[in-house]
């Protein structure tokens, strides 16, 4: 797991160890089962403080692509969990909305977003 934390960076600190492990864990290099760093270790490996890992795991937590364990530490949980879909027609939802919205203010019909989204897919 390679994770790199910039002060140049728009998100805080916190997102970007999150922004990484989750893209880590959807690309596969970071396979289900693996028991990341204790939080500890990884804030002294990234240099920052124990409170900022702590919000990136439980963040990842609470989206579902990390569960911790008592006594094992964090561990990455499969890609098909319930949870990680839920978050993910969350967001779904939520830039269709958006593309919605913007074809409204834009005039484009029903049938002509329909068309752009049957091309999309």
């Amino acid at each position: 797991m390679r994770v790199i934390v910039s002060n140049q960076s728009e998100l805080p600190i916190y997102a970007q160890i999150r922004e990484q492990m989750k893209e880590q864990i959807l690309d596969g290099s970071i396979p289900p089962g693996t028991v990341l760093p204790s939080i500890r270790q990884l804030a002294k490996e990234t240099g920052v403080s124990v409170i900022t890992t702590t919000r990136a795991y439980s963040d990842l937590e609470q989206e579902g692509f990390i569960a911790s364990v008592q006594g094992k530490g964090s561990i990455v949980l499969p890609k098909d969990n319930k949870m990680m879909r839920e978050n993910f027609l969350k967001k779904i939802e939520e830039h269709l909305e958006s593309a919605v919205q913007l074809s409204k203010t834009a005039g484009i019909s029903k049938e002509e977003l329909k068309a752009i989204m049957e091309e999309l897919l």
